[in-house]
């Protein structure tokens, strides 16, 4: 590809939104390297000559942070320091005629899907026998493997499968062999992402195949953890279970969006469930898989919510007691049959009722630490931070959950595992020492 700069192009892919969005991003740039193009992620040194900015459209503040990436990284060409700008990703499959002619700037818009498009802005082809391969944006111990894209859910709050599509799965063997390789390059955990991990292989096996897919990741030598992220609870499949209890190297942690508790939200929101099958589905969750850490993500602030619906949230989350807990203020989506509802909650009423849920797993979360103070875990170090060492249980997921905080004399490897004693625990993080 030529441009004004005689030197040879490097490619900066700047990577907005969640997992799903940053294996994309680690996808093109293992397409980019397997012909010969220098690409980086997040590049600080800042001599690229060329940006790809991947864009997340999920909500209002992740449309916000997309766009106002996409002006600083157009402003950056406009002072001549780089000389080219595309743009990827959900916001753009959704909004692509607008941002066209907003930000006329821009090279060239693509979607979620058009991946060798992409590449042939730089008269590179698109390789399909790189299957899984990529270049991490992760430390080289851990990444996510998609295992399908899209979905086929009608959550009424839900824009995903606007930008995304339908459920599409990807066989068991690709995934095999892409774990394989992530494995062979140093990954030790492998998080299975999805829109919906628990409609896996429905498309194309005509069953749900979960069970069988994580038996066959379990097998694969050096892939000491498998976690499981987005699985959705109507119809929940319980013996992805009997797999997590019987498979060592499949970590005792699931998470399940459950989005709320009042039955009359549960129905707005059009999530095929009630508040009763819920707790009903996580006693039998705890029964067959005792010990296991249950994280969650719910919504605030619904259409229609009301402060005795807040109540019922808070007094459930006071009786299921999960282990970790996220929420959202909610956003009005258009094209999402929500957007149809009147959006009849105040930003600041969201937010505090948000808060003030929140506040509830905050206690449940320091008394679930404290039972923790005096126990051994199999700790999995991360990285090194002000002196101290940071790590993780079987029990947390990277970035949303509880880190472990090790002070040592000695020299800790980073994404190897050690066994530490809890010596301290606060409301989300614990502290530890290394006793072998």
């Amino acid at each position: 590809m030529k441009t004004k700069t005689l030197k040879k192009d490097k490619v900066n892919i700047i990577t907005l939104g969640c997992s799903k969005n940053m294996v994309d991003s680690e996808v093109l740039s293992g397409q980019l390297r397997a012909n010969e193009i220098n690409v980086v992620h997040e590049n600080k040194k800042s001599d690229h000559n060329i940006v790809v900015v991947n864009t997340c459209g999920f909500i209002d503040k992740a449309k916000e942070e997309s766009i106002n990436t996409i002006l600083d990284q157009v402003e950056l060409k406009r002072r001549g320091k780089l000389d080219k700008v595309y743009v990827t990703g959900c916001l753009s499959e959704r909004y692509k005629n607008n941002l066209e002619t907003e930000i006329p700037e821009v090279d060239a818009f693509f979607g979620t899907m058009e991946l060798p498009l992409i590449l042939k802005q730089f008269e590179a082809d698109y390789k399909s026998e790189l299957v899984g391969e990529r270049l991490l944006a992760t430390p080289k111990h851990y990444a996510y493997l998609k295992i399908s894209e899209g979905c086929n859910r009608t959550c009424a709050f839900c824009a995903i499968p606007l930008m995304r599509g339908k459920h599409t799965s990807k066989t068991i063997e690709d995934l095999v062999k892409e774990a394989e390789g992530l494995v062979r390059m140093g990954v030790k955990e492998v998080m299975l992402i999805a829109q919906e991990l628990t409609y896996y292989g429905l498309d194309i096996y005509k069953k749900r195949m979960l069970p069988d897919l994580l038996n066959r990741l379990a097998d694969i030598k050096g892939l000491e953890w498998i976690r499981l992220h987005y699985a959705y609870p109507s119809k929940f499949p319980l013996e992805i279970l009997d797999v997590m209890r019987e498979r060592e190297n499949i970590c005792n942690y699931l998470d399940m969006p459950l989005q709320h508790a009042a039955n009359n939200m549960l129905k707005a929101m059009k999530r095929q469930i009630t508040r009763e099958e819920m707790e009903e589905l996580t006693a039998a969750i705890r029964e067959k898989v005792p010990g296991i850490c249950l994280r969650t993500t719910l919504i605030a602030g619904f259409p229609g919510e009301t402060l005795d619906d807040v109540d019922e949230l808070k007094l459930f989350l006071q009786r299921q007691r999960f282990d970790r807990v996220g929420i959202f203020s909610y956003s009005h989506e258009e094209g999402t049959s929500a957007y149809d509802l009147v959006d009849n909650i105040p930003a600041e009423e969201k937010e505090r009722r948000a808060q003030e849920i929140m506040e509830v797993q905050q206690e449940i979360s320091y008394e679930k630490n404290q039972e923790k103070i005096g126990k051994t875990f199999k700790v999995l170090i991360d990285k090194k931070e002000a002196g101290r060492y940071l790590g993780r249980t079987e029990f947390d997921s990277v970035e949303v959950d509880n880190e472990v905080i090790i002070h040592s004399d000695k020299k800790l490897a980073i994404g190897e595992f050690v066994q530490a004693r809890v010596i301290k625990a606060y409301d989300y993080d614990l502290e530890a020492e290394v006793v072998r």
